[in-house]
């Protein structure tokens, strides 16, 4: 018996290759739109971590003087990160509506994965609260650091 199995010994064998090569390279151009749908994705994260760090940092320091009160009578720090996270939940409900409406238009795109799926929701929202979580963070830290008679008088 020979290697061709039932063809005819007199054609030459140009290409062997094993089924799990084949379809590596079949599904080539589908992994490369998987990457860079991930890159891209993670850098929009990224635009979006950093815009709400500026929007919590401007929103901080329009309220200097409100803080430094809010300290003088005792306040904690949680006071603006309660708020970036209530912000935050707005978002992430509309987000999560938006997504369930436009799951009809990239239903058919999706191979092997429910466009509904709570579990791809639940991790989409979990890391957008992480990341507004550590955007809130830092300026509701240098929002407590706030000398109160400094943000009277800066005022």
């Amino acid at each position: 018996m020979h290697a061709g199995g039932g063809r005819d010994p007199g054609l030459p064998l140009l290409r062997i290759e094993t089924l799990s090569d084949h379809v590596g390279q079949t599904l080539r151009q589908e992994r490369s739109v998987a990457v860079l749908a991930s890159f891209f994705g993670f850098v929009a994260l990224v635009l979006s971590c950093v815009g709400l760090y500026g929007l919590m940092a401007y929103l901080v320091q329009r309220r200097t003087s409100e803080i430094g009160i809010r300290i003088a009578l005792g306040a904690r720090i949680g006071m603006v990160i309660r708020e970036a996270l209530a912000q935050s939940a707005a978002g992430i409900v509309v987000g999560i509506a938006m997504t369930f409406v436009a799951t009809r238009l990239i239903a058919s795109q999706l191979y092997g994965v429910n466009p509904a799926d709570p579990q791809n929701a639940t991790a989409a929202a979990s890391i957008l609260i992480a990341c507004l979580a550590v955007a809130g963070y830092l300026p509701a830290r240098r929002a407590s650091r706030i000398d109160p008679i400094r943000a009277q008088r800066q005022e």
